[in-house]
Parts: C-alpha cells; sequence; structure tokens
C-alpha cells in the first residue's frame, strides 16, 4: 500500500481528495492536514510515502513546509495547485525546493471537478513512490553548480539539433543542464517536458531563460527555428519540427496524446530526422514510463548521438531506463556532467566529415 498525506485548508477538498484515493486498490489515505504547521508534525509522526500539499493556507504555506520537510524529513511531495499565472510562479518555486510533482486543481464553474485529475493524481502517486526526493536537494550540491561550459565550435556551417525529454523531477533537471549552455550554443534545442495546459510552460520557459546565458521560449506554432534558443513543448500539446521549402520551423500540434501524455518526447524525436538527417542530439533526463525511449532509438538509429541521465542522479529512472533497456543510448551520465556531453556530442557532429 502507499501511504499518503493529504494537506489542504479546505475541508471538503480533505474529505474529496481523501475519498477519492482511498477508492484505490493500492492507496490509503493515512492522515490529513489543514496547514503547513500541521503538515509537517504529521510527516514526522506518521511517515508517509507521499504527501499531496495544497499551496495556499494560512498559517504557514505550502511552499514554506515543503522546504521544512525536505531539510527535515525528506518525502516525496506532489503539489495541487491552482491553474494561474501565479499558482504556475509558485508551483515552479516547490518544484525547485523538492516537490516531485504536481497536478493542477480542475476547476469548474464554481467548485473543483475532481473527477477530471483522478487518473493523472493516481498515476502521479504511485510514480512519487518510487522516485528519490533527496535528489532534487542534491542537485542543490555545489557539484551541481559548476559553471558553463564552453565549446570549440567558432564559426557552426551545420545545421544540428538537440532534443531534451523529462516528467517527473523534469523541470530542475533541465534547469540545471540548460543554465550550463553556453551564449554561442550552434544549435537550436527542443525541451519537452510533461506539463498540462495553462501558464506552467511558459513561466518554466521565463525562469530557465532569466536563468540562462541562451534564449529560452515556449515554443510558438509556425516560428521559423534559430540557433542558439531553447524551445518549451507548450503545456498540453505537442511540437513538432516542419522542414519546408529549405526553412525549419516549429509546429504545434492538438493531436491525441501519445504514450498517454502530452507533449510527448517521441512525438518530437520523431519529426527531427527529416529536419536534421543524422545531426542530432537526444537527452532523456528523469520520468516514469517510456516515453522519449522510441524517440532517442528513432535519433540513434538515423546516426545522432543520444544521452540518458544516470539512475544515481535521477528522481525516477523510467524514462531513462526504458531508453537504455531498448539499446537507444550512446552515453550515460550523471546529471551534472550532460552539458559537458551535450557540448561534447555536438562538436563531435560539427567536426565529423561530410560523408562520415
Amino acid at each position: 500500500m502507499i501511504r499518503v498525506l493529504v494537506v489542504d485548508d479546505s475541508a471538503f477538498m480533505r474529505i474529496a481528495i481523501s475519498d477519492m484515493l482511498n477508492k484505490a486498490e493500492d492507496i490509503e489515505v493515512i492522515g490529513t492536514a489543514k496547514d503547513g504547521i500541521e503538515a509537517i508534525k504529521k510527516v514526522k509522526e506518521l511517515r508517509p510515502d507521499v504527501v499531496i500539499l495544497d499551496i495556499q493556507m494560512p498559517r504557514m504555506d505550502g511552499l514554506t513546509a515543503l522546504e521544512v520537510i525536505m531539510k527535515e524529513c525528506p518525502t516525496p511531495v506532489i503539489m495541487f495547485s491552482a491553474l494561474t499565472k501565479e499558482g504556475a510562479r509558485e508551483t515552479l518555486e516547490a518544484l525547485k525546493l523538492g516537490a516531485v510533482d504536481f497536478v493542477a486543481k480542475p476547476w469548474k464553474s464554481i467548485s473543483y471537478d475532481l473527477s477530471a485529475v483522478e487518473s493523472e493524481l493516481l498515476s502521479k502517486i504511485r510514480a512519487a513512490k518510487y522516485s528519490n526526493p533527496q535528489i532534487i536537494r542534491l542537485q542543490n550540491l555545489k557539484r551541481f553548480r559548476q559553471g558553463v561550459v564552453k565549446g570549440n565550435w567558432n564559426v557552426a556551417k551545420k545545421d544540428l539539433c538537440v532534443l531534451i525529454g523529462a516528467s517527473t523531477g523534469g523541470p530542475s533537471a533541465i534547469e540545471q543542464v540548460i543554465t550550463r549552455l553556453p551564449s554561442d550554443f550552434p544549435a537550436p534545442i527542443f525541451i519537452v517536458q510533461h506539463m498540462p495546459k495553462g501558464s506552467f510552460t511558459e513561466q518554466f520557459a521565463s525562469r530557465l531563460d532569466a536563468q540562462s546565458e541562451i534564449t529560452v521560449k515556449e515554443a510558438e506554432n509556425n516560428e521559423k527555428i534559430k540557433k542558439g534558443v531553447a524551445y518549451v513543448a507548450p503545456g498540453g500539446y505537442h511540437m513538432k519540427v516542419r522542414f519546408s521549402l529549405g526553412i525549419k520551423r516549429i509546429k504545434i500540434t492538438d493531436e491525441p496524446p501519445v504514450n498517454a501524455v502530452k507533449p510527448s518526447v517521441d512525438v518530437t524525436a520523431y519529426s527531427l530526422p527529416q529536419a536534421y538527417g543524422k545531426n542530432m542530439v537526444g537527452v532523456i533526463l528523469t520520468g516514469m514510463g517510456e516515453d522519449g525511449a522510441r524517440g532517442l532509438k528513432k535519433i540513434k538509429d538515423a546516426g545522432g548521438k543520444t544521452i540518458a541521465c544516470s539512475a544515481d542522479t535521477c528522481v525516477v529512472f523510467g524514462m531513462p531506463k526504458a531508453a537504455i533497456e531498448m539499446g537507444a543510448v550512446d552515453s550515460v551520465k550523471p546529471l551534472y556532467e550532460i552539458p559537458e556531453e551535450i557540448v561534447k556530442f555536438v562538436e563531435v557532429i560539427l567536426n565529423e566529415r561530410p560523408d562520415n
């Protein structure tokens, strides 16, 4: 059984979430709390496997409580977040502080429709159970704070690209990679982080842009692709690359989920060889499931280079493991060495002879 603590200042929400979770055969709500102070106390007393944590609460809010929990009793935490710009900002801060994932509260008319997120919440609780909550804290250690990685490329004459895919634990991991790439990076970077519709990916891209030498933005349909820019797939949409009349552009689509997710790493990966041939680097960081494994295999089979994050620096070693087991990975590296590996592979591609 997965033992869950539910934290929300609304008595109705505590009861509704508990009733929903207790219907699952493998989940048991072992307690509830109405604010951050009570949450910290019960985490220490009950030692839950997973905590569902609201952000806006009296006495002590969710962000403050999360920071204390991660310092004193590291536990997998899933944030319950509002679908607003402010909610998105707070959610990203929570992910940086150590939350492994989040679920957006489904506001409908004058109430919350929990049935709309039941499947998502259950799957994320099951993923969180097998996550390593201390990894995100480790990402704040000195070894994760190395400087920007400079490359040896002068004038890049080839068109190449980098794809980075992630799910649970991804925002913090992606930040560790993107912020260490240099301002003269000679390729576009396509970032696919599993996130729902709303302001989350816009805020995520804005946050990365403020911390990075390269430009980071939420991808827009039909925009022309530029080197040295990282494009974040919009939440709830797939991102593809379209190559027509000698111009590469972003294509945003509202097609059905792939691998039960949207955006999907595989969808983006499958669109790249037609535009970039073998001049690609594919990276899988962290997350549950197997999205991205077939996409990396597609890149590798086309002659591109592929990287997976090592188990000991992964919040959830599902997506990287699936790619490794599929034979889709050239290099397995700890998170703090992945920026160097990306730069190394980009240099290899740029220095390859045209007939290789």
